[in-house]
């Protein structure tokens, strides 16, 4: 068969969770076992329906990206069977980055993480977040930093060779110091990929509730914690791709630069997004619903639009500026038939004062830039508005 012209990224939401953290505001549903055969068979309908149509035939899927909630949870069987409808169904490269997240209490042994490698998942993202115990329980963490050597250990013995932690900074009554360590612990079990977070108080979590009984690093402090890890890391042979992300060279997520750089994306399960054909859509946030929908019938779409590709300026903008990439202004112009002129001139003022760099005809945001980056893309967010005022009144002429 001839290989599609276009590629396709595919998310995979498996909303279980043994228990929620206090910080998470994704959908996810701890305690709710008895639902995952139900979901698990929706969703293979799911999967089924939507290859039969364009999704299989226009496009090449080359990755796969199980998200959550905790998809480790969901249990090794279950995992091989969605893995295996998708390669089934889609047309899957045979080089396609398949990652799992996982929790390193529900990963299992290095038999399992065989098990999971030899079905076809070839990169794993262990949710770590801090290598300090007292830490983990504050959180709601449902593991010990014990557990994430044993699971580290598990995963390479089962012959994963592409691996990613993630790392939260900026947790209650964390010091630089107890940052530094959690950076040194982590990146002494050599993963290919580093994830570095700053903690969000999102509202209607628990965190939000008592977020002032808490005493949570101060805004210096956490710029202090940020700019120490992008040098550390630098250090270290890790290369910071974008804001949060830092990898070994050629071990950046393939599947997350796909938001950041416009590419298109299909999601499925509960609360996922999806980018493809032009049309931007999102799923119910109802396990419930979701699969009565799949199975009956019915409205399973929360949100739908449907975006001209010249429409995406600020998408480009908001989301390049994010990357060490950075943003072109001849690209610019080229895709959306606008001036880069002003824009320009706002990232030449943020040049003078070290938050922006121009290389090789590309602007970008440096670390120190990275912190202060909703103001810096604000400012170019509304110069571009004013540029396409212009525009308008010159078509209206």
């Amino acid at each position: 068969m001839k290989k599609p012209p276009k590629s396709l990224g595919l998310y995979i939401h498996i909303p279980f969770c043994k228990s929620k953290c206090i910080y998470c505001d994704f959908y996810s549903l701890p305690r709710a076992e008895q639902q995952m055969d139900g979901y698990v068979s929706a969703l293979c309908r799911h999967l089924e329906e939507s290859a039969s149509g364009s999704l299989s035939s226009s496009y090449w899927v080359d990755t796969v990206y199980f998200g959550g909630g905790t998809p480790s949870y969901l249990g090794e069987k279950r995992l091989r069977l969605l893995l295996k409808t998708i390669r089934k169904r889609f047309q899957v490269s045979d080089s396609a980055e398949i990652t799992l997240e996982a929790n390193p209490d529900s990963l299992g042994g290095w038999r399992t993480a065989r098990a999971l490698r030899q079905a076809g998942f070839n990169r794993l993202s262990l949710g770590v977040q801090s290598a300090n115990n007292r830490e983990l329980r504050a959180l709601g963490r449902p593991h010990t930093f014990q557990q994430v050597e044993q699971a580290v250990e598990a995963a390479r013995q089962g012959g994963f060779d592409n691996l990613s932690l993630d790392l939260i900074y900026g947790l209650p009554g964390q010091s630089l110091a107890d940052w530094q360590r959690t950076v040194e612990k982590a990146a002494a079990l050599e993963p290919e990929h580093l994830s570095c977070y700053g903690l969000k108080v999102e509202e209607d979590t628990p965190l939000w509730r008592i977020q002032g009984a808490l005493d949570l690093p101060d805004e210096d402090l956490q710029a202090d914690m940020y700019l120490w890890t992008v040098d550390r890391l630098a250090q270290l042979g890790y290369g910071q791709y974008e804001i949060s992300n830092f990898a070994r060279p050629g071990r950046e997520s393939r599947h997350n630069l796909k938001y950041w750089t416009l590419e298109e994306y299909a999601g499925f399960g509960p609360g996922a997004h999806s980018d493809v054909g032009g049309v931007r859509y999102a799923f119910v946030r109802d396990l419930a619903a979701y699969c009565r929908c799949v199975e009956e019938g019915g409205e399973i779409l929360s949100e739908s639009e449907r975006i001209a590709p010249w429409d995406r300026d600020l998408e480009y903008l908001m989301l390049g500026l994010r990357t060490a990439r950075g943003i072109s202004g001849r690209e610019f112009e080229s895709r959306y038939r606008l001036s880069f002129e002003g824009i320009r001139t706002a990232l030449e003022r943020y040049q003078e004062t070290g938050y922006a760099l121009e290389t090789e005809g590309r602007w970008r945001l440096t670390p120190e830039g990275f912190l202060v980056s909703n103001l810096i893309i604000g400012e170019v967010l509304e110069v571009l508005a004013e540029e396409k005022q212009r525009r308008d009144a010159r078509v209206r002429r």
